[in-house]
C-alpha cells in the first residue's frame, strides 16, 4: 500500500471552507420562505452555488492536503460533473422546502437530499483521481460516511428552518459544514491506494474486506 497522510493546514482550511460555505447557504436558503425577501427561486439558486461550490472547494482542498506519495491528476469530465452534481442536488433540497415548507415531513426529506448530494459529489470526485495505482474501497465506511452526511445535513436544515437568531444559524452552520469535512475525511478512510509497479493510468475502485483496509484519519496522520 502506498504511504499516505495529511498536512494539517491544509486539513483545517477545508473545515473552514465548508463551514463558511454552510453558513452563507444556509442564511440563503433560509429567505426562499419569506415573500418579502423576493422570488424563493433566486434565493434556492444562490444558496445551491455556495453550497454545491463550497462542498467541491472543500473535497479538492482536502485532496491537496491527502499525501499519498505518488503522482495524481484529475479527469476534466469527472471532475465537473462533480461540481454540477454538487449544486444540482443543493437546488433539489432547497427547492423541496420551498414547495414544501419547513414542516418536519418536508425537512426530513430535504435533508437526506442534500446529504445523499454530498456524498455523490464526493465519490465522483474520487473516481476523476488518476493514480498509478489501485483504489479499493471498505464498503461498510462508506455506508458510514453516507449516514454522517444525511443526518447531519438534515439536523443543520432543521436547525436554519426552525430557528432566526445568528448564533443558531452559525451553529446549523458548523453543523452542516462539520459534515461535509467529516463524510469527506470518513469517505477518504475508507479507500485504500496501493502503487503499482508498472504505473497505470488511472486508479480502479474495487472492494477489499474490512481485514484488509487500513483507515487513515486525519487526526491520526
Amino acid at each position: 500500500m502506498a504511504h499516505t497522510g495529511y498536512s494539517p493546514a491544509l486539513v483545517a482550511l477545508s473545515i473552514a471552507i465548508a463551514v463558511f460555505a454552510s453558513y452563507a447557504a444556509l442564511d440563503l436558503g433560509s429567505r426562499i420562505r419569506r415573500p418579502e425577501a423576493g422570488p424563493s427561486w433566486a434565493w434556492g439558486a444562490a444558496a445551491a452555488v455556495a453550497m454545491g461550490g463550497g462542498i467541491w472547494a472543500m473535497h479538492f482542498v482536502g485532496m491537496l492536503a491527502f499525501e499519498m506519495g505518488m503522482p495524481a491528476t484529475y479527469d476534466l469530465g469527472l471532475t465537473g460533473l462533480s461540481l454540477l452534481i454538487a449544486v444540482a442536488v443543493t437546488a433539489a433540497a432547497f427547492a423541496w422546502v420551498a414547495r414544501r415548507g419547513t414542516g418536519p415531513g418536508s425537512l426530513l426529506a430535504a435533508g437526506p437530499i442534500m446529504g445523499v448530494g454530498v456524498a455523490a459529489m464526493h465519490y465522483t470526485g474520487m473516481a476523476a483521481l488518476q493514480v498509478p495505482g489501485n483504489l479499493a474501497y471498505n464498503y461498510s465506511v462508506v455506508a458510514a460516511s453516507v449516514a454522517i452526511a444525511v443526518t447531519a445535513a438534515t439536523a443543520a436544515l432543521c436547525l436554519t428552518f426552525r430557528r432566526n437568531r445568528p448564533w443558531q444559524k452559525l451553529a446549523a452552520a458548523c453543523v452542516m459544514g462539520l459534515a461535509v469535512a467529516g463524510m469527506h475525511y470518513t469517505g477518504m478512510a475508507a479507500a485504500t491506494f496501493t502503487a503499482e509497479a508498472d504505473g497505470a493510468h488511472a486508479a480502479h475502485a474495487t472492494a477489499l474486506p474490512t481485514s484488509q483496509q487500513t483507515s487513515r484519519w486525519p487526526w491520526l496522520a
